[in-house]
């Protein structure tokens, strides 16, 4: 029976900072797989990401995400630094960074009805 409780309570022990260590790495992610460079325009635009490449756009999308997309950005201003986006919606753009651990994943922009800046995020697919 003293078996079967220290088990137990090893194992609470051992889910409780498993889930600790989950949950920090998820909270840092971005800034570990994406941080490594900071943003550089002409690099951006040469890189130009697709399925067949590796993570080419992927090392700076957290500073960029970080750093220079402020809110409030106007949409053409977003256009001009960024380019053309892989995807284009109303209230969205997309760009391509390649694929990074294994996955791809884009740059997601948002922007209000007044086309200014309100959010963006790294998404995988």
């Amino acid at each position: 029976m003293r078996v079967i409780k220290w088990a137990s309570i090893a194992l609470s022990v051992f889910t409780v900072v498993l889930t600790l260590v989950f949950f920090a790495w998820w909270a840092m992610k971005d800034s570990l797989v994406f941080g490594s460079d900071k943003f550089d325009q002409v690099k951006w635009m040469q890189a130009q990401a697709g399925l067949d490449q590796q993570c080419k756009r992927g090392d700076m999308a957290y500073d960029l995400q970080q750093n220079i997309l402020l809110k409030g950005t106007p949409r053409a201003a977003v256009a001009i630094l960024l380019g053309r986006p892989s995807y284009d919606a109303d209230n969205s753009v997309e760009y391509d960074l390649g694929k990074c651990m294994h996955v791809y994943h884009g740059l997601l922009i948002y922007f209000d009805e007044n086309n200014n800046l309100i959010n963006s995020r790294i998404s995988s697919h």
